[in-house]
């Protein structure tokens, strides 16, 4: 390495032809690189969108064996949980994995449930409950479906508003 005088009066580090750190250094001693050079490299666009779905917007994975507790979820339009998750979130999107638990307070457009859901729970469009899905607690939907050994349990309501008038039912369905 050779060493020059810079603008400011610092030393500046240049390579000098035969180091390993110069763009024309031989490799070998034949004075050819073992190297292949490159003649036109092509790129090819990566596709990093999921093939099932289209989903634009943030999404947060809460993967197996993780457990999240005693959080507040916010900007989240997805939240895929496949772990243990003790939280409070306002959302667009919540998919419930099969071995998947959230206990706490969700306020929610789509909720997808294959594991477990304790709490307080307000879907504004739709729930579904999949067959090995079980949701408990203070529950309010748009509209509902749940699958053949799905079970819904707790104090259920109709609709995501709660007017003074309408008293909810204490409900428990397994399908």
């Amino acid at each position: 390495m050779l060493k020059s005088d810079t603008f400011f009066g610092g030393k500046r580090e240049t390579p000098t032809p035969n180091s390993p750190f110069s763009a024309s250094s031989n490799l070998t001693s034949g004075g050819t690189s073992n190297i292949p050079k490159a003649s036109n490299p092509v790129s090819t666009p990566v596709n990093h969108s999921s093939s099932s779905t289209n989903e634009v917007g943030s999404k947060l994975i809460v993967g197996p064996n993780i457990k999240l507790k005693g959080v507040e979820i916010t900007d989240c339009d997805t939240l895929v949980v496949e772990g243990r998750v003790e939280a409070t979130m306002n959302s667009r999107v919540i998919h419930i994995a099969e071995k998947g638990a959230f206990k706490g307070s969700a306020e929610i457009d789509l909720a997808e449930i294959y594991g477990e859901f304790d709490g307080d729970l307000t879907v504004r469009e739709k729930l579904v409950i999949y067959s090995t899905g079980k949701v408990s607690g203070k529950i309010r939907y748009g509209k509902v479906v749940i699958e053949e050994g799905g079970q819904l349990t707790g104090e259920v309501q109709v609709g995501t508003s709660s007017p003074a008038s309408v008293k909810p039912a204490a409900v428990t369905a397994v399908a």
